[in-house]
C-alpha cells in the first residue's frame, strides 16, 4: 500500500471521525457517513444494510439507489449479492455484478446502472450484522486499500449497531439482530435451571477509542504489547512447571507460534496505519479472522482457531488498563458465567451465592470444573459453541443443566415458560424440606440410612440442609483437583478435621486419594498417557505405587480424627492382597504417630470400594477382610457393561436395571447380610427414586447420594411397600425378564402406588 493510499485511508477515518463527533439524528449520522464514503473513494454508490432479528437485511441508508428504497428494501440471507456477503461472512469484489449467480435485482433500488460492486460484512465479535457497500458504473476491481478501508469504516458502523443507535429506525418495528435471542442445544452437565444475567468469564474488552491521533504512537503500544505477550508465554514455557506438560506444553507452544506470526502482526499495523487504534486494531483482525473460519468443521483447525482468539483476547487487554478486568468483578445477584472453558479454582473465586449457572463452550461431566459445580449444586450446559462471541456481560441468559438447553436473550413466552418451571422445582423442594427431619422408613417399615456425597468445604452445609444422616463418600480428590500445586499435610488436615467438626456425631466415609483416569492432576509429574485411563494407573493402583501420597494422606486423616472414629475407604480395589498392602501402609502411620505421642482416632474403620467386577467373584472373603463395603456402582455398571459412561453415543444405551447388574447387586447385598458386613451404594443411581427404591428391596439399606436427591429419594422410600416392590423384582429376576423389562415393572408398580419420583 503506498503513502497516498494510506493518506486517503486516514482522511477518510478523520472525516468519519468527525461526523461521530457531531451532535445529530441516528439515521443524519448514517447518511453522513454513506455520504462521506462514496465521496472519499469516489464510488457513485454507497449503501449500508442492517441485519434484523428475523434474519432480513434491510438497506438502512444509500447514496447514489433511490431514497424511497431505504428502510423498504429488503433481502434475505443468503438472497442477492448483499445477502451472500451476510451468510457467508465474506467480501465481495465484483467488476461485472450483474453477470455473477448470486445478482438479484431489485428494481426499487435502480441499481442496475451499476457494474462493480465491492461489499464488506459489518462484523462485531466475530458476528455479521450487516453489510457496506460502493458501486460504480464502470467496470473495475477495487483495490486491497480499498477493500481494507471500507471494512474499517464497517467496524465503525458495526459499533454503531451494537450500542443501538440505530434502534427504532426500521419501518417495520423489527429489532436489529444484536438483541436476537438464540437458543443452543449443548450437554447437560449439572443438574438444575438457572436464569440471570451474563457474565463473561474473561470480559472481551469494550474498544472505546476506536480512532488514532497518532499512527506511529498506537505502533509502539502495539508493539510494546506484542513484546510483553511474546516474554510472558517464553517464561511459562522456560519454567518448566510440571503443570505446562503434555497438551498444556502444546496450547502454550501454539500460543507462541501466532504470537511470532509476521502474517497477523502485519494486518493488525496495516489497521492503525488505516486509522484505528491499537486495540481497535487488533478487534479488526480477530473479527475478520472469526468471521473467514466461522464455517470451517475441522475440529484441529476450530480449536487452532479458539487459541488464536484466546492469544487475541490476552492482547488486547494488554493494551488496556485494568479497568475491563475490574468490571467482570462487580457481579450481578443472578450471574450466570459464560466461558470458552475454566478451571475448577477460578469457579472458587466467584461468591457462591451469587450463581445461578455456568454456560461452558466445552466442557464435559468429567471436567474438574463441572465436578465442583455439581458438589456445589450449580446448573451447567456445555457444548455450547461460539456463546461467548454472542453474548455480552447483562443479557438475559437462561441454562438449563436438565437437558442442556441455553437460551440467550429469551423471549418473553420462553422466559415465562421456564419461570413456571422454577417455581414448580422450588414448590417441591419446598417439599423435599418438609421431610429434611423425617426418618426414612417406607410404608411397611423398612428402615434406610440416606447419606450425602460431599467432597468440598463448601458442600457441608447441606448436610444440615438436606437432612442427610452423614456423609458416605467423602471425595479427597477434589481438594486436589482445585488446587495448583499438591496441598500440603497441613492443609490437608485442616480440611479434614472441618469436615468431621461439621459433620458432628454423624459418620463421615473418607475415600483414599482417587485420581488418575478421568481425574489428571496438571501438577501431577510423570503421570503417564494412557489409551483407556479408566482401567489404567489410578485410584488404590497409584497410592500403593507412591505410597508417600497415601501416608501423607492418611496420617492427616489420622491426626485429624483425634478423639473420633475414622472411616477410611479404598477405591478401585481389584484383589483383595492391595487391601493388605494398604492396611500394612495405615498401621505403619498409626505406630509412628503413636510413637511421636498425636492422638490417635477412638477406632479406625476400613473399608472397600467394590468397583471391579472380579471381587463379585470373591464377596465371602472380602466381606471378612473390612469393617465396611461401598458400591462404587458407577464404574461397576461401566466395567460391566464395557461402556464408557462418558461417551454419549452409548451412555444410554444400558440399562442400570437390567437383570444381570441387579443380580449383581443382590449377591453383594446377600453376602454383606451373611458376614454382618455394613453395605452403602453411593453411585448415581442411589439419587434417581426409581433405581433408589430397586435398591432397596434388593437389600441395599445405606444410600449415598447428592444433597438434592435425598428429599426425592426420601418422599419415594416413605411411600412405597418395599416387600411388595421385592417380591415383584423377585419374580421377574427367576423367570428370566428381559433387560428392560424389570424398569418399566418398577414404573408401573410407582405410578399405580402414586409414589412421587
Amino acid at each position: 500500500m503506498t503513502r497516498d493510499k494510506d493518506a486517503g485511508s486516514r482522511v477518510l477515518l478523520k472525516r468519519i471521525r468527525e461526523i461521530m463527533a457531531e451532535p445529530m439524528a441516528p439515521q443524519d449520522r448514517l447518511d453522513r457517513i454513506v455520504g462521506q464514503i462514496a465521496r472519499s473513494m469516489v464510488a457513485e454508490v454507497c449503501s449500508v444494510y442492517a441485519l434484523r432479528a428475523d434474519g432480513v437485511l434491510e438497506l438502512y441508508a444509500t447514496v447514489g439507489l433511490n431514497p424511497k428504497a431505504v428502510h423498504q428494501s429488503q433481502l434475505r440471507l443468503g438472497q442477492g449479492l448483499v445477502g451472500t456477503i451476510a451468510a457467508g461472512s465474506r467480501p465481495l469484489n465484483l467488476s461485472e455484478a450483474q453477470k455473477h449467480p448470486a445478482f438479484e435485482y431489485l428494481p426499487e433500488t435502480g441499481e442496475e446502472l451499476y457494474n462493480s460492486f465491492l461489499g464488506v460484512p459489518i462484523l462485531r465479535a466475530g458476528r455479521t450484522l450487516g453489510v457496506l457497500v460502493v458501486q460504480n458504473e464502470a467496470h473495475r476491481v477495487y483495490g486491497e486499500d480499498e477493500a481494507e478501508a471500507l471494512e474499517t469504516v464497517a467496524m465503525v458502523i458495526g459499533e454503531m449497531i451494537a450500542t443501538g443507535d440505530l434502534t427504532g429506525l426500521s419501518s417495520t418495528g423489527i429489532e436489529l439482530d444484536l438483541a436476537k435471542p438464540v437458543s443452543h442445544h449443548g450437554k447437560p452437565l449439572s443438574d438444575g435451571i438457572g436464569l440471570g444475567h451474563v457474565v463473561l468469564h474473561e470480559p472481551r474488552v469494550v474498544v472505546t477509542e476506536l480512532f488514532n491521533e497518532d499512527t506511529d504512537a498506537e505502533l509502539a503500544r502495539l508493539g510494546k504489547a506484542l513484546s510483553s505477550l511474546r516474554l510472558t508465554i517464553d517464561d511459562m514455557l522456560a519454567r518448566g512447571d510440571m503443570a505446562l506438560e503434555g497438551e498444556h506444553r502444546d496450547v502454550l507452544e501454539t500460543y507462541r507460534m501466532f504470537a511470532h506470526d509476521k502474517g497477523w502482526v502485519q494486518r493488525m499495523e496495516e489497521a492503525i496505519r488505516n486509522g484505528l487504534t491499537a486495540e481497535a486494531g487488533v478487534e479488526k483482525v480477530q473479527s475478520d479472522m472469526r468471521a473467514r473460519l466461522a464455517s470451517v468443521t475441522d475440529p484441529y483447525l476450530r480449536e487452532r482457531m479458539n487459541d488464536f482468539d484466546d492469544l487475541a483476547n490476552r492482547l488486547m487487554r494488554q493494551l488496556v488498563s485494568g479497568d475491563a478486568a475490574q468490571r467482570g468483578k462487580t457481579l450481578p445477584d443472578d450471574a450466570i458465567i459464560v466461558a470458552r472453558n475454566m478451571g475448577a479454582a477460578e469457579l472458587l473465586d466467584y461468591p457462591r451465592d451469587q450463581l445461578r449457572g455456568i454456560v461452558l463452550e466445552e466442557g464435559a461431566p468429567t471436567s474438574h470444573v463441572v465436578i465442583v459445580a455439581r458438589a456445589m449444586g450449580i446448573p451447567v450446559a456445555g457444548g455450547a459453541k461460539g456463546m461467548v462471541a454472542m453474548s455480552d456481560s447483562g443479557d438475559a441468559i437462561i441454562v438449563d443443566g436438565l437437558d442442556g438447553h441455553v437460551h440467550l436473550r429469551p423471549q418473553p413466552d420462553v422466559e415465562a415458560a421456564y419461570a413456571e418451571k422454577v417455581r414448580f422445582r422450588a414448590r417441591r423442594q419446598a417439599e423435599y424440606r418438609e421431610l429434611r427431619d423425617r426418618v426414612a422408613v417406607s410404608a411397611d417399615g423398612q428402615r434406610v440410612t440416606l447419606l450425602m456425597n460431599a467432597g468440598l468445604l463448601v458442600d457441608l452445609p447441606q448436610l444440615d440442609q438436606s437432612g442427610a444422616e452423614g456423609i458416605g463418600l467423602f471425595r479427597t480428590e477434589l481438594q486436589f483437583m482445585i488446587a495448583a500445586t499438591f496441598p500440603r499435610a497441613e492443609a490437608q488436615e485442616r480440611l479434614y478435621r472441618s469436615v468431621l467438626e461439621a459433620a458432628g456425631d454423624r459418620p463421615v466415609t473418607f475415600r483414599t486419594l482417587d485420581i488418575g483416569g478421568d481425574k489428571v492432576l496438571p501438577y501431577f509429574r510423570n503421570a503417564p498417557d494412557e489409551e483407556n485411563p479408566a482401567l489404567g494407573w489410578r485410584a488404590v493402583r497409584l497410592a500403593l505405587d507412591r505410597p508417600g501420597l497415601l501416608r501423607t494422606q492418611v496420617r492427616a486423616l489420622l491426626k485429624a480424627a483425634s478423639g473420633r472414629q475414622l472411616r477410611l475407604m479404598l477405591p478401585m480395589i481389584t484383589e483383595l492382597a492391595e487391601i493388605d498392602q494398604a492396611r500394612r501402609i495405615i498401621m505403619r502411620e498409626v505406630k509412628h504417630l503413636s510413637r511421636f505421642g498425636h492422638g490417635l482416632p477412638l477406632a479406625l474403620r476400613l473399608g472397600a470400594m467394590l468397583e471391579v467386577p472380579s471381587l463379585l467373584f470373591d464377596l465371602d472373603r472380602l466381606m471378612a477382610s473390612v469393617d465396611f463395603v461401598s458400591i462404587g456402582s458407577n464404574d461397576l455398571f461401566q466395567f460391566m457393561h464395557a461402556a464408557d459412561r462418558g461417551n454419549a453415543l452409548i451412555g444410554g444405551r444400558f440399562d442400570t436395571l437390567s437383570p444381570p447388574f441387579l443380580r449383581a447387586l443382590r449377591a453383594t447385598a446377600q453376602a454383606a447380610e451373611r458376614h454382618g458386613t455394613p453395605l452403602t451404594l453411593c453411585g448415581e443411581m442411589a439419587g434417581r427414586p426409581i433405581e433408589a427404591l430397586a435398591l432397596v428391596a434388593l437389600g441395599i439399606t445405606s444410600l449415598s447420594m447428592s444433597p438434592a436427591a435425598i428429599g426425592p429419594v426420601k418422599a419415594a422410600i416413605l411411600k412405597a411397600d418395599i416387600g411388595a416392590l421385592r417380591s415383584l423384582i423377585t419374580a421377574r429376576l427367576e423367570t428370566g425378564a428381559t433387560d428392560h423389562d424389570i424398569h418399566a415393572a418398577i414404573r408401573e408398580f410407582v405410578d399405580t402406588n402414586a409414589i412421587p419420583v
